[in-house]
């Protein structure tokens, strides 16, 4: 931590995701400016780049689509989801437009999953909540502060080697791997993220190593022994972690995964 605020390491994500972890840290340290944050998802990271760019454009187009959809009585938002699904699903380019549905789909589908098929279409389901909070200013604003400054890349997580040009710290979240054969969920972009994918990524971290980056990495633990044998002779520890992603609550339980770090994280 002391390293990351006083600047003397470089922060980056290849897989930021939701980016829990990164605004953790930009909130404990006061900001990261030093940071690097990809996704392979081009939507998710062209709303981190409406959020950073233009937010007051984008709480604005967030606050009408709060205002048309809480407005509706029950029956009438189901359908309402479905149209903005749609519209989100084609634009292409109209980075403002489509965070703030992005946002809005996000808050309102099923349990906040984000989920695309073959095809590239985002098809999470409506999710029935019963009061959503849709546009959170606050939270917004303080998120668009933590982006300033950070270099927002959309791309294969292994073009991010090249990019650092400092010693960094690399947070790594990548889709886990499945628990068990009914427990895939890794289409977040109509590309897989597979065994052979895992296995790439255990080749992209033993280079991080051997260029002087400190690394650690989360995953499931699927109890085979996999990551195990992929990231010999690297710290693994197994902690428990609450999932939340399931159809049935009663199996959102603590389970195993994995941290897995080189030396001197």
């Amino acid at each position: 931590m002391r390293d990351l605020t006083a600047g003397t390491l470089g922060y980056a994500e290849p897989f930021v995701g939701g980016g829990a972890v990164f605004f953790a840290l930009a909130q404990a340290c006061q900001g990261l400016a030093q940071a690097t944050l990809n996704d392979a998802n081009p939507r998710l990271i062209g709303a981190y780049r409406a959020l950073q760019e233009s937010p007051e454009a984008l709480l604005a187009t967030l606050r009408a689509l709060e205002a048309d959809y809480l407005a509706l009585p029950a029956d009438g938002r189901r359908a309402f989801y479905l149209a903005q699904r749609k519209r989100f699903n084609a634009l292409r380019g109209a980075e403002v437009e489509c965070a703030a549905l992005l946002i809005f789909l996000n808050r309102t589908g099923f349990n906040g999953l984000y989920r695309e098929n073959a095809r590239g279409d985002f098809n999470v389901p409506f999710g029935r909540h019963a009061n959503p909070t849709i546009c959170d200013a606050p939270t917004l604003m303080a998120d668009a502060a933590a982006l300033r400054g950070v270099r927002l890349l959309c791309g294969d997580f292994a073009r991010l080697l090249d990019t650092l040009t400092r010693p960094s710290f690399v947070y790594l979240d990548p889709p886990y791997k499945p628990i068990s054969a009914t427990s895939s969920f890794n289409s977040y972009t109509k590309r897989p993220f597979d065994d052979a994918e895992q296995c790439r990524l255990a080749a992209f971290c033993r280079e991080l190593d051997r260029r002087g980056h400190r690394f650690l990495l989360s995953n499931s633990d699927p109890g085979d022994g996999f990551f195990d044998r992929l990231y010999a002779g690297f710290r693994i520890e197994r902690v428990r972690a609450r999932r939340s992603v399931n159809a049935n609550p009663a199996k959102r339980g603590p389970i195993d995964e994995l941290l897995i770090s080189n030396q001197g994280t």
